[in-house]
């Protein structure tokens, strides 16, 4: 082709080498600097952390009882209780866990395994992608209309099934893709040596893969549980209540969860109920540290086995 020559391009010579001096004492200041910014900032944070942590310590700890753990609701704030805040939030967190678990790690398994490199593959990843960021009150509008309005006869509207159908659709995406992430990880080799012993597809992913790759799977799961465990604005949206002094009697009974009880007490303008919602918020603290705990003991459960 012309104006393209075949000529080899000339190798620097050693005088160029031995000319060239990196600034190596302005490499490390820079260095140096980036690290100390990054400390500082990773200290201001766990300050404030910490800052509030003690704050609700300081202001919740005289009004943490065994008759809060044990009342209903109150327009007396030295009678209030948060037990059935307590309940529906542990009944919404195992429907929760029951559907997003089972979804959300075969749609991982599905996407990653058996789905090939074509349109419809792409166009799911990208939604998928593009749903992990959207702002939670968006689904409580597709909750509102999906599981209240339209199929509001098979979930009975404002109940405790249409708010775990709800945050299903909010946490499904980090689940999807901590599943594939934790497959990705997971060796070829490992997947080699099952066929090299005659196994099929199905029986590698499910012996060898997907074993290995689970520890990886449950810290999405847990990830993704304690989001749905703080949310508020998808389950207002839907409609849950903020007084409800009596126990659920099932999925589909009208609920509160402790977030939306604890917005309640914020609310209003006596300290009495300050105080009352700081020590809601120690409990529900201490229910997500269980929640955790359980989770990773079962990761690392996981983990010695393999």
């Amino acid at each position: 082709m012309a104006g393209i020559t075949d000529a080899p391009i000339a190798a620097p010579s050693s005088a160029e080498v031995g000319n060239f001096q990196p600034n190596l004492p302005r490499r490390y200041r820079l260095d140096r600097t980036f690290q100390l910014a990054a400390i500082a900032a990773t200290s201001i944070a766990v300050l404030v952390l910490a800052w509030l942590l003690l704050d609700v310590l300081f202001n919740g700890i005289g009004s943490l009882n065994w008759n809060f753990l044990t009342s209903f609701p109150s327009r007396k704030p030295e009678e209030a209780g948060i037990l059935a805040a307590l309940a529906g939030t542990a009944w919404v967190m195992f429907l929760v866990a029951i559907f997003s678990f089972p979804i959300g790690v075969g749609s991982g398994l599905y996407l990653e395994e058996f789905s090939g490199d074509n349109w419809f593959s792409r166009l799911i990843e990208i939604n998928i992608s593009n749903l992990a960021g959207v702002p939670s009150i968006i689904y409580g509008l597709l909750g509102l209309t999906a599981f209240v309005i339209i199929l509001g006869d098979w979930t009975q509207g404002r109940s405790i099934l249409t708010g775990a159908l709800t945050l299903t659709l909010l946490i499904l995406p980090i689940i999807i893709v901590a599943t594939r992430e934790a497959l990705r990880a997971v060796p070829d080799s490992i997947r080699h040596a099952g066929y090299a012993l005659g196994a099929n597809r199905w029986q590698v992913i499910w012996s060898h893969t997907l074993p290995t790759a689970f520890p990886g799977i449950l810290t999405g799961v847990i990830l993704a549980l304690s989001r749905a465990i703080g949310e508020t604005a998808p389950l207002i949206m839907i409609g849950a209540l903020t007084f409800v002094p009596f126990l659920p009697e099932g999925p589909l009974s009208p609920f509160t969860v402790m977030p939306i009880q604890i917005y309640n007490w914020v609310s209003r303008p006596q300290k009495e109920f300050h105080d009352i919602a700081a020590a809601g918020i120690i409990v529900l603290l201490v229910m997500l540290l269980l929640m955790n705990s359980f989770a990773i003991f079962l990761r690392s459960r996981f983990q010695k086995v393999r």
